[in-house]
């Protein structure tokens, strides 16, 4: 599992640089993953201060920190 939280990771860090930011239903939908697994990925970048989390009304806004 931990190996497909990192590599589920990478893929967000790959979306994000390209979209810039985007809400966790977008982010979910463009990897094509669980939402389970994209928030576990996203709790780690997160935790590492690779992207910043803002909470909206029933979603979250996602942005790639530079």
């Amino acid at each position: 599992m931990i190996t497909e939280i990192g590599i589920v990771s990478g893929e967000i860090w790959h979306y994000l640089e390209q979209h810039k930011t985007c809400s966790l239903t977008e982010l979910v939908e463009g990897t094509d993953k669980s939402r389970n697994v994209v928030l576990m990925a996203l709790g780690w970048l997160s935790r590492e201060g690779h992207v910043i989390l803002e909470d909206r009304e029933n979603d979250y806004k996602i942005t790639l920190r530079f």
